[in-house]
């Protein structure tokens, strides 16, 4: 085991207040509390598209103050005496659900419904706590990297990555197959470059913004089409003999964008939705017509990450990408209105 690290009694940490208000306040370094818990001193945190639903006002009212940040690359400073797989100084990757690797729900390849789920205290700060550690964070070989751009790829292994390949694998990406794929944020860019290297023969992006479509086709798009709903989704039958496409990526979480996976998917076919879904219905008759697959939720980021991970180190792919602008964490309240205002795709936070 390695010599323990020093950790300070307080750290910098992001606070939303309310709606709009977002600051980084001095507070209380986290500690392990039980013997499953690691402390983590960030290396690298951002500002996701779920977090500025609260920040719009429309996730619930602000009972108090909250830590923010759920996407977190970091270095192992304190560990339980029940931790198993880390030691201090291992350089790790966490899922934004944590899991405890062992329930029969972790074991089918779904640890972001681990029936005994932990938690941890916000990853936009300079040191975090994580439970279940042995079962939520993975050891990253080499330790941390040097090159900023590598760790932008881990960091964003952990939320935006792994969700858009959960995206690609439900809406059954692979050989023969079109993917399409409703969002244009980080999500679902990811999701275009999960679908290309899961090997889909053609991928179809929606996109009415040149930096982010330009974005898509590096990541592999055949096709960047801007029109939406309806529209849109005849462009896809247009590309597919009228079919529509094999597969849709859903990544964004309204009704629009549900109504246009729907839309643009064939008879049979599979779509994966991983947008946080706000007052998304679905008519009953009319999926029972459509005869296609559903299959989403809060992404199990952790089962892909070992494959992400050697992915990312042998250079296949390079999500991190999708960082368009890298702040210092005290300019947390500038990240948040960046990507409030559609002027960057993802802020990543120095920490």
């Amino acid at each position: 085991m390695n010599a323990p690290i020093t950790i300070p009694a307080t750290m910098r940490a992001v606070v939303m207040n309310a709606p709009g208000d977002v600051s980084v306040e001095t507070v209380e370094t986290p500690r392990v509390v039980k013997p499953t818990d690691v402390v983590i001193q960030l290396a690298a945190a951002c500002v996701c598209g779920s977090d500025l639903w609260p920040y719009r006002g429309l996730e619930g009212s602000f009972e108090e103050p909250r830590r923010m940040g759920h996407e977190y690359v970091g270095t192992v400073v304190e560990k339980g005496a029940e931790v198993a797989t880390l030691d201090l100084g291992d350089f790790v990757i966490g899922s934004f659900m944590l899991s405890d690797g062992t329930c029969e729900i972790c074991r089918d390849g779904y640890p972001s419904r681990c029936v005994n789920a932990g938690e941890y205290t916000g990853s936009q700060a300079e040191y975090m706590r994580v439970e279940l550690a042995d079962g939520s964070l993975v050891k990253v070989p080499g330790g941390r990297p040097d090159d900023p751009d590598r760790l932008a790829d881990y960091l964003a292994a952990s939320d935006v990555l792994g969700t858009g390949w959960y995206a690609a694998v439900a809406a059954q990406a692979g050989p023969g197959r079109t993917i399409a794929v409703v969002g244009d944020g980080a999500v679902g860019l990811c999701a275009v470059l999960a679908a290309t290297s899961l090997g889909a023969e053609r991928v179809i992006a929606f996109s009415r913004h040149e930096d982010r479509a330009a974005l898509a086709r590096e990541f592999g798009a055949d096709v960047v089409i801007a029109e939406r709903g309806e529209e849109g989704a005849q462009k896809v039958k247009e590309l597919t003999g009228g079919y529509g496409a094999h597969g849709v990526c859903e990544a964004v979480g309204t009704q629009g964008s549900m109504d246009q996976a729907l839309a643009s998917v064939r008879p049979g076919g599979h779509v994966g939705f991983v947008g946080v879904s706000h007052d998304q219905t679905i008519n009953g008759l009319d999926l029972f017509f459509r005869e296609v697959h559903l299959e989403g939720g809060p992404a199990p980021v952790r089962r892909f990450l070992p494959e992400l991970i050697e992915l990312i180190r042998s250079g296949e792919i390079q999500p991190g990408k999708v960082f368009t602008q890298r702040v210092p964490l005290e300019q947390a309240a500038e990240a948040y209105a960046a990507m409030n205002e559609r002027r960057e795709i993802k802020v990543l936070l120095e920490v």
